[in-house]
């Protein structure tokens, strides 16, 4: 959680970035530009993370208390001499000493200093030194960029088909590239408490936001709000295991873990990472998202299909968290019938709702706990055997709470929405948090949050932290059993008769019943009764009125 300070600083370099950048490329729609300024942004993180080990490493060269130290006295001349600095000089370029901490090489003709130096140079074509006599011929600046991801991509294996190489086809005025190399060049990174990953990361995350909202219903797919994201990591509590998102989009859930884990003194390295995504550019961000952050991950060999190209088949994960298509339709192309993960029943090709869930219950480990986003039909629809699914996870006890979402959260859609969180085993044991959970069989918490958030501007509504932590505290007492009171309007703990008499639907909105206090101010339990007795009154009278008007008709000879 950043200070006030911090936030402040943050808000005024995403403005100057924002509106830097889109002076400069007005003729870009927003999926082009998505990748022109996120691949500039991914180059200058993994750039400037280079430079300051490289700092790092010159200092223990030439600190003789440091295990890396190189002793003068064994060159002609000394520290001053020739042969001393060029010794340090060719240890600087040894890989090994980079990626022992994780840090990615990045090759001359990659390093932001050189792209800076030369982006105006090469307009029209250059041939540019790389030095040891080597040259490097470039036609124009988008090729520059194009040749520094392509060098890192060659030095780092990881990084293959992640880096999305196309600056040499984008049709605008190269000297506009140019300048956003400068631009970009002025990101600060000297902050009193703010690392680099920690501004770099701000800034990724920052820009995903802004292209969802510019491209709309197609720039959602790949971005879940963070606030929805936050809520689902911190029920989960994901501290310590494999975390798995089938439907990961840019990474939000993995990003919002990691902050999590940071922010309880936990350590990220406890996590692994897994994640599949089938639209390679999409695939791409999710990966360099990862790599700005250091985090280590798995997203597969390649951009592929959840349903039939599974890219971690034995996959037994501790939290898997998802926000997938609503009501995704013509998704079992290629899927069989038979498919092992239909353990409940197989979903309709109509919609791929219980198509993820059951999914992402194949991959759940015994004691594995995991939420998901979907349509608000997924928790009461009967149609084409959904019903049926939907009784079989609650007589398989795996349905531990729905939570039911306020309108207005999404950029892309206008769906309500809900979520779901299952489990393998309720019974009682010590969660990876340290909390000790109760026995919870036979249960399901409803919580009904739609009336929680504020409305961030027109059109899109947003949670506050004690609006997250309201709900999540709710969830995490029902668990332990400490201090967990169900409160009429918002949460509900129902056991399985009660799911039953409401035909095995799970809106949250069936169970927790009406809210305490009315707006007027009256107890809900003090005007129901008192509306009763007025009610009733009114048809005595009603029944008077209708005797008394019967009589006045019959005098005029009316027989009513």
């Amino acid at each position: 959680m950043t200070n006030q300070e911090e936030q402040q600083f943050l808000n005024e370099l995403e403005k100057k970035l924002w509106t830097s950048a889109n002076k400069l490329l007005p003729s870009l729609d927003a999926s082009q530009y998505k990748h022109v300024m996120l691949g500039l942004v991914f180059l200058k993180y993994v750039s400037d993370a280079f430079d300051i080990r490289r700092k790092e490493l010159r200092a223990q060269f030439t600190a003789p208390e440091q295990d890396y130290y190189i002793d003068p006295s064994d060159f002609e001349g000394g520290a001053e001499g020739e042969a001393y600095q060029a010794e340090i000089e060719q240890e600087l370029e040894a890989r090994d000493y980079y990626l022992e901490t994780n840090v990615f090489w990045v090759p001359p003709q990659a390093r932001w200093k050189f792209l800076q130096d030369n982006n105006k140079a090469v307009i029209g074509g250059a041939e540019l030194a790389l030095g040891d006599g080597k040259t490097l011929k470039i036609s124009s600046i988008g090729h520059l960029i194009d040749n520094a991801l392509e060098a890192i991509e060659i030095d780092n294996p990881k990084l293959k088909g992640v880096l999305n190489k196309r600056y040499t086809q984008l049709q605008i005025d190269q000297s506009k590239l140019g300048e956003l190399i400068d631009l970009i060049a002025t990101i600060p990174f000297v902050h009193a408490s703010l690392s680099s990953k920690d501004i770099l990361g701000h800034v990724y995350e920052y820009f995903l936001g802004q292209f969802a909202l510019a491209e709309g219903k197609k720039g959602g797919q790949f971005y879940t709000p963070k606030s929805i994201v936050s809520l689902i990591v911190q029920m989960l509590e994901p501290f310590k295991g494999r975390v798995y998102d089938p439907a990961m989009g840019s990474g939000g859930f993995f990003v919002q873990s990691e902050h999590f884990i940071s922010a309880h003194k936990g350590r990220i390295g406890d996590v692994s990472i897994y994640g599949q995504e089938a639209n390679h550019t999409t695939w791409q961000l999710a990966a360099m998202n990862m790599v700005i952050r250091g985090i280590d991950f798995n997203f597969g060999k390649e951009p592929a299909s959840t349903y039939t190209h599974d890219q971690h088949p034995d996959l037994r994960a501790d939290f898997v968290m998802a926000n997938p298509p609503f009501n995704m339709k013509e998704w079992d192309t290629g899927v069989a019938d038979n498919d092992p993960r239909w353990v409940y029943g197989r979903p309709p090709s109509g919609n791929a709702n219980f198509a993820w869930l059951q999914h992402m219950l194949y991959h759940l480990a015994p004691n594995g706990s995991m939420g998901l986003l979907l349509a608000n039909g997924s928790m009461s629809s009967n149609t084409s055997g959904e019903g049926a699914i939907r009784q079989a996870l609650i007589d398989n006890d795996l349905i531990e709470c729905m939570v039911a979402l306020p309108g207005q959260l999404f950029t892309n859609t206008q769906i309500p929405a809900c979520i779901w969180f299952l489990t393998r085993s309720k019974q009682a044991r010590t969660a990876v948090s340290g909390r000790a959970l109760r026995d919870r069989r036979g249960e399901v918490l409803f919580i009904d949050a739609r009336n929680l958030g504020y409305m961030k501007d027109r059109v899109l509504r947003d949670f506050t932290q004690e609006d997250l932590n309201k709900v999540s505290d709710t969830y995490h007492s029902w668990q332990t059993g400490e201090g967990f009171e169900e409160i009429a309007g918002f949460c509900k703990s129902a056991r399985f008769d009660e799911i039953k008499k409401h035909d095995y639907v799970l809106t949250p909105g069936r169970y927790v019943g009406a809210t305490e206090e009315e707006v007027d101010g009256e107890l809900f339990a003090d005007k129901m009764p008192r509306l009763t007795r007025q009610l009733k009154n009114q048809f005595e009278r009603s029944a008077s009125l209708e005797v008394e008007i019967r009589k006045v008709l019959a005098g005029f000879g009316y027989d009513v």
